[in-house]
């Protein structure tokens, strides 16, 4: 299942991730799947989880 954040935006605008997969996509354009190793998946999911904390603090 592809899986979105819940603060996209609300005209689609955003990146799709599939953890079985280890894929991100466009939501724009869903015929593109771009794989990636798991490593890359997990720090991305990391680094947007620790970005959105920061900014909900400042």
């Amino acid at each position: 299942m592809w899986r979105s954040s819940t603060f996209s935006a609300a005209d689609g605008n955003c990146v799709e991730i599939r953890g079985d997969l280890a894929a991100v996509r466009d939501s724009k354009h869903r015929e593109v799947v771009m794989p990636v190793s798991r490593a890359a998946l997990v720090s991305l999911v990391r680094s947007v989880r620790t970005r959105d904390e920061v900014d909900h603090v400042a």
